[in-house]
């Protein structure tokens, strides 16, 4: 695609919503109808109420932009605007799931009967070394470049699939959403705080209940302090982290999705990209103590389940 192809006009501009933004809107409305039922209970209501009011303008500002100059850089603008929001709409998800009852006493006791030890705990103590420690981090910062790199291929190298290999990853980010809020599981970072690494590393799981409610403390990323890379993401769990979105990892589940999709294009220099950045990423959710290693296995199999079904439903997005 050359630069001036970016600002041509469209002859037939898409009319109406997306339909990433219908799965945007849809979210929405099922969050919305959730906050309903229990408004009362909830913490900063008003804030969610009003941080919805803004997504909903946004949407229809950025559609608003692209109808008055309908080409291909305002189509990309108005999904990255889309995608950007991914970062608010996470945090979102605590909200909501703090409600429940905590689940992580049952999943670490999954996790000590399937492995005889505690992979998050040990994973690290085995591996504790400067350049190892980078390369975990690096891995689990790549995230977000890994899938902006996937969709901004998509829309230089097959533009006609563009819209689906975006709808694709924002509808697959959505369904995990809905599974965090109804499968509260802070993981290892937040509840080895709670309970205290003596006790994890005697088999001690006890069952919190609505600890995290109103507590957000996490234990300090493993590995060298001082690397670039890990300083990235203790920056970015100051940031944003909450409690939440354990179970099924999304970071292997989307970055799953995002190697399916890179693999479609047949691009051998993606492919070498991507494929050592994706496998640092797997193993770096258990090594920074971020994810339970079940949550990585049922990330990576639902990755490739939400990407066949996906898929084939966008055929005509």
């Amino acid at each position: 695609m050359r630069i001036k192809d970016l600002f041509k006009i469209e002859k037939k501009p898409k009319k109406g919503l997306l339909a990433l933004e219908w799965v945007v809107l849809g979210y929405l409305a099922l969050t919305l109808l959730l906050m309903l039922f229990m408004f009362t209970r909830l913490a900063n209501p008003d804030a969610m109420l009003w941080g919805r009011v803004r997504v909903v303008a946004i949407t229809l500002a950025l559609w608003l932009v692209y109808r008055l100059l309908p080409c291909k850089l305002t189509m990309l603008i108005r999904v990255g605007g889309q995608m950007g929001l991914l970062a608010w709409w996470y945090p979102d998800t605590y909200e909501l799931n703090r409600i429940f009852p905590n689940l992580d006493h049952v999943f670490a006791s999954w996790e000590q009967t399937l492995f005889g030890f505690q992979p998050a705990l040990s994973f690290a103590k085995a591996l504790p070394g400067h350049f190892v420690s980078e390369l975990m981090s690096l891995g689990y910062a790549s995230y977000y470049p890994m899938i902006a790199l996937t969709a901004v291929c998509y829309f230089f190298c097959r533009q006609k699939e563009f819209l689906r290999c975006a709808t694709v990853i924002m509808a697959s980010f959505f369904i995990f959403y809905v599974v965090f809020i109804f499968v509260p599981v802070a993981g290892p970072t937040f509840y080895y705080k709670a309970v205290g690494i003596d006790e994890i590393a005697r088999g001690v799981f006890p069952n919190l209940h609505d600890y995290f409610n109103s507590h957000t403390d996490c234990l300090p990323t493993p590995g060298y302090s001082d690397g670039f890379f890990y300083q990235l993401v203790e920056s970015a769990k100051a940031a944003g982290e909450r409690p939440t979105a354990a179970f099924p990892s999304s970071h292997v589940g989307v970055s799953t999705i995002c190697m399916l999709l890179a693999a479609r294009l047949r691009k051998r220099w993606l492919i070498w990209l991507m494929t050592p950045l994706y496998v640092l990423l797997c193993l770096a959710t258990v090594y920074i103590q971020a994810h339970y290693a079940i949550d990585a296995i049922a990330g990576l199999f639902s990755g490739i389940v939400l990407y066949a079904i996906l898929w084939s439903l966008t055929k005509r997005v």
